[in-house]
């Protein structure tokens, strides 16, 4: 009978080992389980982080407001701005960009015109560009503008840092013919993709001007 007992004894034991085993699995699941959710929150941290240095570092969307760019942008448009490009070189002419206002908080968008060190000229609803390359001045060429004439009398020598830029609509724009020349600080972007609407998605390619100017040179 003692024999039986110690039998049963031992076998309660036993069954009291395999139920810590339980236990240990058991809590071996809830850690796993814990460092899975911890994961997920580091990813989702790491895709907040990524997302925020693309949106305010590498690329920003804007929409297109007023008619100042029409017939090339119109109200509206979705747009994609590229701010890396200009911190491995100078904007170029011919480029459409975003720019802070140099009048109020508002973002603007215009075409580069004519580059640092160059003189500019508006008369007779010609935009006339004088450099190194053109010290007589040319009549600058634009046929994405439909034959649209410039309206308005300036003549204006641009500084080493200094850009003049139009919007295309040259009758109903706002630009450097009333606030002058951009200073290379207030460039916020060159536009990289319009991405909406959906029928006229399209990236930009670079003017070409009957300039035979290099252009990383004045």
């Amino acid at each position: 009978m003692s024999e039986d007992f110690e039998k049963k004894d031992n076998l309660v034991e036993d069954t009291s080992f395999d139920n810590s085993n339980d236990e240990v699995y058991e809590k071996g699941s809830l850690s796993k389980a814990g460092l899975f959710f911890l994961e997920l929150i580091k990813i989702g941290i790491l895709a907040c982080i990524t997302i925020f240095v693309i949106r305010y570092f590498l690329f920003k969307p804007f929409s297109v407001k007023g008619q100042s760019m029409e017939p090339n942008f119109y109200e509206s448009d979705y747009l994609i701005i590229d701010e890396i490009t200009y911190r491995f070189r100078e904007p170029a002419r011919g480029e459409v960009i975003v720019l802070d206002s140099p009048v109020s908080t508002d973002f603007y968008l215009k075409r580069i015109i004519a580059l640092p060190g160059e003189r500019v000229k508006i008369e007779n609803g010609k935009v006339i560009i004088y450099n190194n390359d053109n010290p007589k001045g040319l009549i600058l060429s634009e046929n994405y503008l439909n034959e649209m004439d410039t309206s308005g009398s300036i003549s204006l020598t641009l500084g080493s840092d200094q850009y003049f830029v139009l919007g295309d609509n040259r009758g109903a724009s706002f630009d450097s013919r009333r606030f002058g020349a951009i200073s290379r600080e207030a460039i916020v972007g060159k536009v990289w993709l319009r991405g909406w609407p959906f029928d006229r998605i399209s990236s930009f390619d670079l003017p070409q001007y009957n300039l035979t100017l290099n252009e990383n040179k004045v």
